[in-house]
């Protein structure tokens, strides 16, 4: 894949883009897990397909260039964004309600514009699974705007948005404004609408969650839970691809299959930790 990548630009832009999703997706899901808001990936997921099926049927009927599947698919997935925050005001009692309210709303409206464009074809299953061969420079372009983005937005709310994190009550009395978390969801958006080139809408919430998940395995600080699921979302990512390219199906498949193996060997490492601490207290007993 690497000699290819000098020979093909799609492949190199793949990996480029591989790259950069690899980092902002665990990135950003950190904040989203620690938050306890792991759904919300998924949420945002569906409404953004919805967006990309409603592109792919103003094409169909139209001749607009900027009514996009993706330019749609970001208008989707901002708007789902700005519901589920209007929705949780609303229920506050309830504020998780937010999360199936919006993911059903995107499910309802990817069926029916789907049936509208003449059902599936070889580009929405791009973006639905992901695909090497999809991945064009503005593709490329667009994701390392989005790098830019998030690492803008990060730095200089990290304090805000690790309060938000772990504890929403002393943010409100500390008054750290709403519009940051606002500001939050809109960034989450554009991060999982970035990632579905090479992830694809329907597993680009396991790219936000699981590297998070193995890190909160192996870690006891917010900082080293960034780094590692860091780390562990390239490795994904990377492995992932290459099985994709040698194997020639959907990359999306393969790093959420590579995330899962890898989370799976950590459940055993920590066992096996676990049994040598329990050996070693008792043969000092």
């Amino acid at each position: 894949m690497i000699e290819a990548a000098f020979e093909y630009s799609f492949i190199r832009y793949a990996l480029i883009s591989g790259l950069i999703v690899g980092f902002i997706a665990p990135l950003i899901g950190t904040f989203i897990v620690v938050r306890r808001l792991s759904l919300i990936a998924d949420a945002l997921s569906h409404i953004s397909l919805g967006g990309i099926a409603f592109g792919m049927y103003l094409t169909s009927i139209t001749s607009i260039s900027i009514l996009t599947p993706i330019n749609m698919g970001i208008v989707f997935c901002v708007i789902g964004a700005l519901l589920i925050e209007k929705l949780r005001t609303l229920y506050k009692a309830f504020e998780d309600l937010a999360i199936p309210i919006i993911m059903s709303l995107g499910i309802g409206l990817s069926v029916v514009f789907i049936s509208l464009a003449d059902g599936f074809n070889q580009d929405l299953f791009g973006y639905l699974f992901g695909s090497i061969s999809a991945v064009t420079w503005s593709d490329m372009i667009f994701i390392i705007i989005v790098l830019l983005i998030v690492i803008i937005f990060i730095t200089l709310f990290f304090k805000e948005l690790f309060l938000l994190s772990f504890d929403h009550e002393y943010s409100r009395v500390v008054n750290i404004p709403q519009w940051i978390h606002t500001l939050f969801m809109l960034v989450v958006a554009i991060v999982i609408v970035a990632s579905m080139r090479i992830v694809g809408t329907l597993l680009v919430s396991a790219l936000i969650t699981i590297p998070v998940a193995i890190g909160l395995r192996v870690t006891k600080g917010f900082k080293q839970l960034m780094i590692v699921s860091i780390i562990v979302g390239e490795i994904g990512v990377m492995i992932g691809m290459f099985t994709a390219f040698y194997l020639d199906i959907s990359p999306g498949g393969t790093i959420v299959l590579t995330l899962i193996l890898m989370l799976l060997f950590t459940f055993l490492w920590n066992m096996i930790q676990k049994r040598g601490v329990t050996r070693a207290s008792r043969s000092s007993n």
